[in-house]
């Protein structure tokens, strides 16, 4: 269980770089920034998310789940305003494009990657 939390820190770590390398609007200080970000992402998504979720259920169920990409943004943006200037997002259409280009990562990962491992 341990190992699979550092696992998944370390891939949502690498997913923030990779979108902080196409986005301009979207950057990392460092290395350390982005496994930091990760670390209280990681943390919003166990104790904010699922408020989030409970609260925004009505409208997130008319918009047949989309609207949980607006919260994936809005975890992204506390995080943002956490960490201060060694992670930055200029506006929330570019967190919303980030969260959108995190999930569909994270998804390939999951699928190509890790999910053919644990079947061996």
């Amino acid at each position: 269980m341990f190992v699979r939390g550092i696992i998944s820190i370390l891939i949502n770590a690498l997913v923030l770089i990779v979108i902080a390398g196409y986005i301009d609007a979207f950057q990392l200080s460092s290395l350390g920034a982005a496994i930091i970000a990760s670390i209280i992402l990681s943390i919003l998504n166990i104790i904010v998310k699922p408020i989030l979720i409970l609260l925004t259920l009505p409208v997130t169920f008319l918009t047949l789940g989309l609207f949980l990409f607006v919260i994936n943004a809005a975890t992204l943006m506390i995080t943002q305003g956490i960490m201060g200037d060694s992670f930055i997002i200029d506006g929330f259409g570019t967190a919303i494009l980030a969260a959108i280009i995190m999930s569909v990562l994270n998804l390939l990962i999951q699928k190509v990657i890790i999910d053919p491992l644990r079947s061996k």
